[in-house]
This record gives C-alpha cells, structure tokens and sequence, in this order.
C-alpha cells in the first residue's frame, strides 16, 4: 500500500508541475486548452453511435467525462494527493489498485497533452493540421498505446468491481467518512464507475464489447494519424469532427 500511495503522491506532483507550467506560460495554457477541447469533440465524434445508444450512452458519457474530456480535475488531484492513510482505511485493495491506474493515466494525459500543447503551432489556421502537425511532432507511441491500455484497465477494473460481493454497499457507506476525509471526488468517481459498468455488465457481453469497441477505434485511430500521410491523417480527422460541430 505503501507504494501504491507513493506512486500516487508522484503523479499528482507531475500533474501539479504541468499544471504550474501551463499557467505561468499563457501560449501554453492557450494551446492546452485548445488540445483538450478539440479532443473531446474528436471523442464525441468518434462515438456518436454509444453516446446515442440506450445501452452504451452512460459508459460514452463515462469515458468522455472522466478519462477523454476536457473538465478540470484540480479536485480530485489534491485529493489523491492526500490519498495515503485514508485510502487504505477506507477502501478495499481492488479499489486502491483502480485509484493508482487512474492517477497514472491522468499524470500520462496531461503529459501527452502538454507536449502537444509546446508544439502546437498557431501559425497554422485549421484545428485538424494543427492537431496532426503536434501529434506527429511530440511522436511516443508507445506512451498512446500505453495510455489506451491504462484506459482498458479501467474499464475492465470496474467490471470486475461490479462482481465483487457486498462492495455496491460498502460503496454506500463510505460516502460519509470519505468525504470527511477529504475524498469526496474519488468517491463520486468510484459510485459512477460501479453504478455504469454494474448497468452495463448486467447483459452478458455487453460491458465486453463496450470496451472491445473503444479500444478498436482508438487503436487504429493512433496508427492513423502515424502512419498516414499528413493530409490524409488532416482530412481523417475533419471527416471526424464533421458530426460533432452539428451536436
């Protein structure tokens, strides 16, 4: 536990140094919003199809909103970053587990996400050559794919949670201690996850296939914006912010 939580402390710090960096350099935080916005519509975009699906909307809107948008999680930062005593008292090693996947794909995000906020160049007036201009100046794929197998891990976690006997209750009754202990986000974070994947994994298959999807598109989407030359890679990516500017 001990170094689940150090892990955690060393992350926040990583998401708290970009933070202070983007806010003292207004090109950079400019640039960083812009990034963050843009991908939250090409996330939209991408899941149209689960975002209006009665069965997949509240896992899209799960994903958009807690891994892939563009929100402030300033919150839930400080509160992780305060996370060592309280986190063992209060919550089973599974979750402590999903906690430190989650404070690490944060730190990974915002790190991606900040590279590409230094490279970004202004200069260029369309959003999609600018995107694909920094995407393919900042590189790690490695660190994508890497980032898309942490957003897996998630998801499967809380499926898993969701078959855990008695822990929907536990849920319940830790809302009070852990708000007075400070982690009222994470527990916001934790109920949502069980409450969406519980609803999704009670047909069999179809928590699965939710997850099978996100990591196909996203999968070849990487390899894409790689691989395709640069026009082809812009124009994929217009093709798919089209849709989102008529929601």
């Amino acid at each position: 536990m001990a170094d689940a939580a150090e892990r955690i402390r060393r992350a926040v710090a990583q998401v708290n140094q970009i933070r202070e960096h983007s806010t003292t350099h207004p090109d950079t935080g400019a640039a960083l919003r812009q990034v963050k916005a843009l991908q939250g519509a090409r996330f939209s975009a991408t899941y149209q199809d689960l975002l209006a699906s009665p069965v997949y909307r509240k896992a899209a809107l799960f994903f958009l909103e807690e891994l892939y948008g563009d929100r402030d999680f300033r919150e839930r930062d400080e509160q992780f970053g305060r996370i060592a005593g309280a986190l063992e008292r209060l919550f089973p090693q599974a979750v402590v587990d999903t906690a430190l996947v989650l404070a690490q794909l944060h730190a990974l995000t915002e790190e991606l996400d900040h590279a590409m906020a230094l490279a970004w160049p202004f200069s260029i007036d369309r959003d999609s050559a600018r995107y694909i201009h920094a995407w393919r100046n900042v590189g790690r794929r490695d660190q994508r794919l890497r980032q898309l197998e942490s957003v897996q891990k998630i998801g499967r976690d809380l499926v898993r949670l969701t078959r855990t006997p008695g822990l929907r209750q536990l849920l319940r009754l830790m809302r009070t201690p852990a708000r007075a202990a400070g982690l009222g986000a994470l527990q916001l974070f934790l109920e949502r996850g069980f409450d969406t994947f519980a609803e999704l994994a009670s047909v069999n298959g179809h928590a699965e296939s939710f997850l099978d999807l996100i990591h196909e598109r996203e999968h070849t989407l990487i390899h894409q914006f790689f691989d395709c030359d640069p026009k082809s890679a812009e124009s994929l990516l217009e093709a798919l912010l089209s849709p989102s500017k008529r929601l």
